[in-house]
């Protein structure tokens, strides 16, 4: 049996799933490209009256007062299309496509398609403080998930082409295809798998390569050099920096939730909660006008080191309340960007305490560790901030700083920004990735062989007789291998074939059996089991021989799970180290 088990399950059924995940690719390219379009459309329009496509920021308008009701005529719209069209374009979509996939079998409506990026570009477009990578996750999604639903596919497979959609939309965006794999991997995937992971890095490669011919190539944030090696006192600053960063993610974490639970209270329909949402940035936006928008080229700014504390302090106070208000509110916006920023605020106050490294190092820094800590997805955290900036000295400072800020959100908040919104949709969502204990346990380890088993030529007198004695057949068994003279499993047959054949001496019947074999992971026994609808097994030796070594059932596969259990909670010493007798001082 172990000539057929391999190390991974893929079937060429992935060649397949792979072409259709590079033509997804390709079209989520150009889904991303539409929504920066409308982003840059909905902007001019709203804040300088002007027909352009251009990405501009909306700070340097000339509205004055009037600048207040932008946002909130942008988020009636906004309330009204979630209410009459598909609630499902409400919040920063991430969340969204986590349900989708685990809770509706990969389907998203092709409504939501096409109003998940209006919402969205509608939102940023009127000053909203989000980023265009979440509906570009969910909207890239949505059109892989069409795409897959024109095709007779298993619910897995739609899954693949949903996550290849939202990882190529994520790589267009911004030119970071290596974290969109990972993002896919640590968010959305729910497995690392090749049937899976082949299509999603194939689809976030190829909406990357198209990305240069119609966006642009990156970095999307050029940086100074960096240092090489920083010295333990910079490695020692990249900890405390990741737990800042981790405190000021579990901040923003609760700030949103508690911005929802407010607006929960309040006596009006969901619908207009984004208008209320959408007075907040208006008047963030009258305070701070670098509050609103995307905020691209603030990051740039504060990754050059040329930002003054006047604007730092705006970010960390304005930015951050309008965010967390206007995301409670309901309306459509993604949170990257967003984080980003406001990590890279972080990063700009500590420069002034830290060792220094060079300009822009500790907000780069600080960046990917609250990507880290708020997301909990700390290698997308790394790989992200490198793929923005290029810059690859900064490994190691990174992946101290992110490993420090998961370290503390992991410890202090049961549930990221991303996953309490589906737990409060009734489904706990569990992000930890482990091998299952049925995988590394084998068949042999928990078989039973203290069994009784029926010789093939056994007479009805016979096993009256051991049913009057109990000698062969036992009380707690309930199936039995019926064998021949070389104990080669012939058949099965249930107790109460046995009782039958004992009393009315008609021929004994047994049944084919399903057999396991010793060297099986308790995997295969388990999906077996599944397949078939039984509960035991007899194990035999080979296919070839089938000779009876024992059985095994559902109790026994329990037991082993409950083996793990025990593994990871029994703690104890198992090296002991002696010293040896001092020697005695000889007597005088």
């Amino acid at each position: 049996m172990h000539n057929k088990l391999g190390d991974f399950t893929s079937t060429p059924r992935m060649i397949t799933i792979s072409g259709m995940a590079v033509f997804i690719g390709l079209v989520s390219a150009f889904v991303a490209l539409a929504l920066l379009k409308l982003i840059g459309l909905f902007t001019n329009l709203f804040f300088f009256g002007r027909w352009s496509a251009a990405l501009v920021s909306p700070a340097g308008n000339h509205l004055g007062w009037w600048e207040i009701l932008v946002p909130v005529a942008g988020a009636l719209v906004i309330g009204v299309m979630a209410r009459y069209g598909s609630e499902r374009i409400r919040g920063h979509g991430i969340p969204e496509a986590i349900e989708a996939i685990l809770i509706g079998g990969s389907r998203i409506e092709p409504k939501v398609a096409i109003l998940k990026p209006l919402s969205s570009a509608l939102s940023i477009g009127t000053g909203g403080p989000f980023g265009a990578e979440g509906p570009i996750i969910m909207t890239g999604g949505a059109f892989g998930s069409m795409i897959a639903q024109l095709f007779k596919l298993t619910s897995n497979e739609r899954k693949t082409l949903l996550v290849a959609g939202a990882a190529g939309g994520m790589a267009a965006t911004f030119a970071a295809p290596v974290a969109s794999v990972l993002l896919a991997v640590e968010l959305l995937l729910f497995e690392w798998k090749p049937r899976s992971l082949v299509p999603v890095a194939l689809a976030s490669v190829t909406a990357a390569a198209a990305r240069r011919y119609i966006i642009g190539i990156g970095p999307l944030f050029p940086v100074p050099a960096h240092p090489v090696f920083i010295g333990p006192a910079g490695l020692l600053s990249c900890v405390l920096v990741g737990l800042a960063a981790g405190g000021l993610s579990a901040l923003l974490t609760l700030a949103v939730y508690a911005a929802e639970d407010a607006f929960r209270l309040l006596p009006i329909h969901w619908m207009w909660w984004p208008a209320i949402g959408g007075l907040a940035i208006g008047l963030g936006g009258l305070i701070f006008p670098q509050a609103l928008g995307v905020g691209y080229e603030t990051i740039g700014a504060l990754l050059q080191g040329e930002v003054p504390l006047k604007l730092i302090v705006g970010i960390l106070l304005v930015k951050s309340a309008i965010w967390a208000i206007s995301l409670g509110s309901g309306t459509s916006g993604g949170v990257l960007a967003p984080l980003l920023m406001m990590g890279g605020a972080l990063g700009g106050i500590e420069a002034m305490f830290l060792p220094y490294e060079g300009a822009g190092f500790w907000p780069l820094v600080s960046m990917g560790a609250i990507l880290g800590g708020t997301m909990r997805s700390p290698f997308t955290g790394v790989i992200f901030a490198l793929e923005l900036t290029h810059d690859v000295n900064m490994l190691l400072p990174l992946l101290l700083a992110v490993t420090s800020a998961h370290a503390f959100t992991v410890l202090t908040l049961r549930r990221s920004i991303l996953t309490e919104k589906v737990a409060r949709r009734g489904y706990h969502l569990s992000r930890e990735y482990a091998v299952d204990p049925l995988e590394i346990l084998f068949v042999r380890e928990v078989m039973r062989t203290n069994i009784a088993a029926i010789p093939a030529g056994l007479t009805a007198r016979e096993l009256a007789q051991s049913l009057h004695t109990d000698h062969t057949v036992r009380h707690g068994q309930h199936l039995y291998p019926v064998v021949d003279d070389e104990q080669g499993l012939v058949g099965v047959a249930t107790r109460r074939d046995l009782e039958r054949f004992a009393k009315d001496g008609t021929e004994l019947r047994h049944r084919d059996a399903v057999v396991a074999y010793p060297d099986e992971p308790l995997r295969v026994v388990a999906h077996r089991m599944s397949d078939t609808g039984l509960t035991r097994f007899p194990v035999v030796n080979n296919e070839r021989e089938r000779k009876l070594t024992g059985m095994v059932a559902l109790s026994d596969l329990l037991r082993a799970r409950t083996r793990s259990l025990e593994e990871e909670r029994h703690r104890e010493r198992v090296l002991r180290i002696h010293l040896p007798l001092s020697a005695k001082k000889p007597v005088a």
